[in-house]
């Protein structure tokens, strides 16, 4: 009984990885060996998102929690928490970094595409164009995280602490080069075509209007000329 328990929990867990891309396939499915090595770096690029999204979700739902009791507190008791301020402070710069580097991953930030789309899709400029956003992406990670590591290194090196919290005063700059990390790493693969553009995480696949207008436009034509 306890085998049969152990069994499919064990498979409710390959199917959960499978499902969130976080599972190597077979060795045999790679028909070279560099093919492989990017699986496995594809793999840890996963990984790295999952668990950096984990933990915005975490803090996310702790920062909530966490106003939400001092709101009750102060308003039906008249009393509060004292560090109901700070927490949520650090939380919301944690998060705000954390979802600065996941929306590289999927290139979800906002861009302006009006001379981009002007080019046909798969053509040379298009192509040009997503390098010149990942070497900027790139070159905003490096500064984000060389600054970032820096002056967290050297506020660590000082004896300060948060006035409510007593932690250290390093904490709240720690996510700057966390981010900063994370954008380097998908900037770096997006600029050497280890992950597919295809590959997304997090976001539906975009549609381009302007190709379905086309489609629909010749459909329209196609179904004018059978008349």
């Amino acid at each position: 009984m306890s085998s049969t328990k152990n069994t499919g929990s064990s498979s409710k867990v390959v199917s959960y990885l499978k499902e969130n891309k976080l599972l190597l396939k077979p060795r045999s499915e790679y028909p070279t060996t560099w093919s492989y090595v990017k699986g496995i770096i594809v793999l840890v690029n996963h990984w790295c998102h999952k668990i950096l999204l984990t933990i915005a979700q975490i803090a996310v739902v702790i920062m909530l929690c966490t106003v939400f009791m001092n709101v009750v507190l102060r308003f039906c008791f008249n009393s509060g928490i004292t560090w109901a301020e700070e927490v949520p402070r650090l939380l919301v710069t944690l998060f705000a970094f954390l979802a600065c580097a996941i929306g590289v991953r999927d290139h979800m930030h906002i861009s302006v595409t009006i001379i981009y789309n002007r080019f046909p899709k798969g053509s040379v400029a298009r192509k040009i164009m997503d390098m010149l956003g990942d070497i900027a992406t790139l070159i905003c990670g490096i500064i984000l995280f060389y600054y970032g590591l820096s002056f967290t290194l050297r506020m660590a090196a000082l004896p300060g602490t948060l006035p409510m919290t007593g932690w250290s005063t390093w904490v709240q700059y720690f996510p700057a080069p966390m981010a900063g990390f994370l954008m380097i790493f998908d900037s770096l693969l997006f600029l050497f075509h280890i992950i597919d553009p295809n590959d997304l995480l997090y976001s539906e696949p975009e549609v381009d209007y302007q190709e379905l207008v086309k489609q629909q436009q010749a459909e329209l034509a196609a179904e004018g000329g059978n008349n």
